[in-house]
């Protein structure tokens, strides 16, 4: 799929980058090996409508003026109070050369360890590095859990299904999700059965206020 999101290149940076949000800009830096690091500002609604669409491992086209960069959104900063985001970095990548990524696991089905022995599924990864050119890069990984029948069943990063053109960079035999039995309290009874249970995750990186000079970081 095919996205874009205009850039208009910015001089402003620190306290300055403020009234720039106040107007519905949002500070970016482009980097890449073929790349000099520049800043940009981006229009926040637009961003937030691309993040949405294209995530962390998706090739968008950065334009600004008359030149069009191929790039991933990196990483996005968010402001903790308003959870909105407040600076992003963009990658620019060749499109003939692999890179890695980190791609969203998405559990589907049901497991039987659930459904009928009230166990609880521990999502023991929720993300899943892999190795690709931009192009063949997935948006998201699905998993069936229906093949955990029992306590001792694990769906390891071997079952996990990868598109044509994609590689796994974790350990084949890591587990990325399991079911445990259901607990029980100090009196001997057990405890209801989560949905999930988070046993790893990787949030996002927050800043409270504006940018430091850290713009040329990578």
């Amino acid at each position: 799929m095919d996205i874009t999101i205009t850039a208009e290149k910015r001089t402003a940076t620190g306290k300055k980058i403020k009234e720039f949000r106040e107007a519905g800009k949002m500070p970016v830096v482009l980097y890449g090996k073929k790349e000099n690091n520049e800043i940009f500002f981006v229009d926040l609604k637009e961003f937030r409508r691309v993040w949405k669409k294209a995530g962390e491992s998706t090739v968008i086209d950065l334009k600004s003026g008359d030149k069009i960069f191929n790039v991933i959104i990196q990483s996005v900063a968010i402001d903790p109070i308003k959870n909105e985001p407040i600076h992003a970095d963009f990658l620019a990548v060749e499109m003939d050369k692999l890179i890695t990524a980190s791609i969203p696991l998405i559990f589907e089905g049901i497991a039987p360890a659930i459904k009928e022995l009230g166990g609880v599924l521990v999502k023991v990864m929720h993300e899943l590095e892999i190795e690709a050119l931009p192009n063949d890069l997935p948006h998201e990984l699905k998993i069936d859990i229906s093949k955990l029948a029992s306590f001792e069943d694990k769906i390891l990063v071997s079952d996990i299904f990868l598109p044509a053109g994609v590689k796994a960079v974790a350990n084949p035999d890591d587990a990325a999700a399991l079911v445990e039995p259901p607990r029980e309290d100090e009196e001997g009874e057990k405890t209801p059965a989560l949905e999930d249970i988070e046993v790893e995750k990787k949030g996002k990186k927050e800043e409270e206020g504006g940018e430091s000079d850290g713009e040329s970081k990578k």
